[in-house]
């Protein structure tokens, strides 16, 4: 067992599973050469020199990336879990015993105990705040605003805690800049499509090892998550049923080849349910009652209120756990819902999360949101900010570089007939 160095404060599961924890994080680094390049210009630069930061994230491996990034930068930070089953054990020991870095993270932690974290993060007095879902951040917003004057900005890269934000501004309570990641073309379109469809039927064949093809899956909500999950259900066979409330995005869906309908009606087809929306109870106890036998249910959208498993409880008769991940839930009516992952993240719960070649961008733009925020300090307005275009375009070119792949560049001659009016067909 390898001591922790006694200055760092931290609450992990198990120090002695950082050797692996310190393996696994290597071997993701080996896909994810933009943060790297990051990590190595801010060894140098040392942009987030005296910054205090509270990062509320999901403790992968890649995430790993990000807290040795921000450590490199100079920052200060405590780092502490977004759910309370996305945290890598291993990678929590790691991070404390071999990078110095506290963290207040555990794999089952409970609600309680999540809160708690929460206040650690806080008791810190961070300067900048890292956030997924924006639980930190509303806290502060509520009960501790004798600190909003310490606080120089904000960054969030969840669907889920972009509609916070955008409510608390509406509110009037949103007093600070916040950087929206979640926004930004290299996160969105490849982070919530790409790494939320893999990831999502990675979690869900884990927990459950089902055969997709043939089924009738549900993917409820067609944002770019649910894009991603549709995408790769039926490149698996799976036959792709959607259900929206966003007439675009349905008739999107529509085009895309998938049948498009209402949860009444979907709940009866359904084999496979997938929430990934953002909002609450997207699937009820009525839909519950319509399900098939064995209908399976499960979520990758931030919270787990996107299904209503109060209710769900409540008309159970029994509820037994049938696999790691998996509890069968019978109902008065005689049939069985199986609920994966307790109705949280399914592929943070079941499974290891995004990729790391995709969570490369993703995080690339939650560091130079950091640098960003610092640079302009006392210049930004209270709301939510954009990543600027120039970053999200050096981060893609930068990641197409890695990848070995070019581009063509616009002549003199394409450029001058670009930015003129007089010159028609």
């Amino acid at each position: 067992m390898v001591a922790t160095p006694v200055q760092i404060k931290h609450e992990v599961k198990d120090q002695s599973l950082a050797p692996l924890g310190k393996q696994r994080i290597e071997w993701a680094g080996r896909e994810m050469p933009v943060l790297r390049q990051i990590q190595e210009r801010f060894a140098k630069e040392k942009p987030l020199s005296g910054i205090k930061l509270a990062a509320c994230c999901h403790v992968t491996t890649e995430t790993a990336h990000l807290a040795i990034a921000l450590k490199n930068a100079g920052a200060d930070a405590v780092l502490i879990a977004s759910n309370p089953l996305s945290t890598q054990d291993d990678v929590a020991a790691s991070l404390v015993v071999d990078h110095g870095i506290s963290v207040y993270a555990m794999k089952g932690e409970d609600e309680e105990t999540y809160l708690r974290h929460v206040e650690i993060a806080l008791d810190h007095r961070p300067n900048i705040i890292i956030d997924d879902g924006s639980d930190v951040v509303a806290t502060m917003v509520k009960n501790r605003q004798d600190q909003l004057s310490d606080l120089i900005g904000t960054t969030e890269e969840t669907t889920t805690g972009i509609v916070r934000l955008r409510a608390m501004f509406n509110d009037g309570v949103l007093t600070f800049p916040a950087m929206n990641v979640n926004d930004a073309d290299t996160k969105h379109f490849f982070d919530n499509r790409y790494g939320t469809g893999q990831s999502t039927l990675d979690g869900i064949i884990r927990a459950t090892n089902i055969l997709l093809a043939g089924k009738n899956t549900v993917v409820v909500g067609y944002g770019w998550c649910g894009k991603g999950a549709a995408l790769r259900a039926r490149g698996l066979g799976a036959n792709v049923i959607v259900t929206e409330i966003d007439p675009v995005r349905a008739i999107e869906a529509v085009m895309d080849g998938f049948r498009v309908m209402p949860m009444e009606e979907a709940a009866p087809l359904g084999d496979l349910f997938i929430t990934v929306t953002g909002n609450k109870h997207v699937i009820r106890g009525e839909h519950f009652d319509a399900m098939k036998d064995g209908a399976i249910v499960c979520n990758s959208g931030h919270f787990d209120i996107e299904i209503d498993l109060e209710t769900l409880g409540k008309n159970a008769t029994d509820i037994k756990t049938v696999r790691p991940f998996t509890q069968q839930y019978t109902l008065k009516n005689g049939k069985s819902v199986i609920v994966l992952g307790e109705g949280r993240l399914i592929n943070l719960a079941a499974a290891e999360g995004h990729p790391s070649a995709v969570m490369d961008m993703s995080f690339a733009n939650q560091a130079l949101a950091c640098e960003y925020l610092v640079t302009n300090k006392g210049k930004l307005e209270p709301g939510l900010h954009s990543i600027p275009v120039e970053v999200d375009q050096e981060i893609a070119r930068l990641k197409l570089q890695a990848m070995g792949i070019g581009i063509d560049t616009l002549t003199p001659e394409q450029i001058e007939y670009m930015n003129s009016w007089t010159v028609g067909t």
